[in-house]
């Protein structure tokens, strides 16, 4: 084994700064040529879909917070530099940091793809017969029962009482919310 080939080893850094890191790392590893030593620096992410006023507000977040994977040959000051870092509370493995296994980097990073992908086919487990309460547009508030459920549109047809009479409303995933 080579005592320069590159490895991928895990930071441990304060949770919430990791963004912050990366962009001081990146910038550091480009003013001082360390692109032989450190070639990426990656934290691990997936996306969140939030209901915003029945709007669906797509996000990222860190989905192994506090941690950031670095491909790096930890050769010399390479390891200091790194260590030094404002908010970096220092390696996964103390001192002496053990690379993670090739198995350990597709598994993170496979299951960071996995995240991406899996957020643009959300679904909420709807019941026909189910009771939600809609929680946007102009029905804000009322109650009504589930008829029928549009997966491939990511729409509901709910009956609602309105002045008395049940009328049948089509609405989206994230305009009702369950009982």
């Amino acid at each position: 084994m080579s005592e320069l080939e590159k490895k991928f080893y895990v930071l441990r850094s304060v949770a919430g700064k990791e963004n912050q890191v990366k962009q001081y790392l990146e910038a550091e590893i480009r003013n001082n040529n360390l692109q032989e030593y450190i070639t990426q620096v990656i934290i691990p992410t997936e996306k969140i879909i939030q209901n915003r006023n029945g709007k669906k507000v797509h996000k990222e977040r860190a989905f192994l917070p506090g941690y950031i994977i670095i491909e790096a040959i930890l050769v010399g000051e390479v390891f200091h530099f790194l260590k030094n870092v404002n908010y970096i509370i220092g390696f996964l493995g103390g001192n002496k940091p053990e690379p993670l296994r090739p198995s350990e980097v597709s598994r993170i990073l496979g299951k960071a793809d996995e995240l991406q992908e899996q957020a643009e086919e959300f679904d909420i487990d709807f019941t026909v017969g189910e009771t939600v309460k809609i929680n946007y547009g102009p029905f804000t508030g009322f109650h009504g029962e589930i008829e029928e459920i549009y997966p491939d549109k990511k729409k509901i047809k709910v009956m609602v009482k309105i002045f008395g009479r049940k009328s049948p409303l089509e609405l989206g995933y994230l305009q009702v919310e369950k009982e």
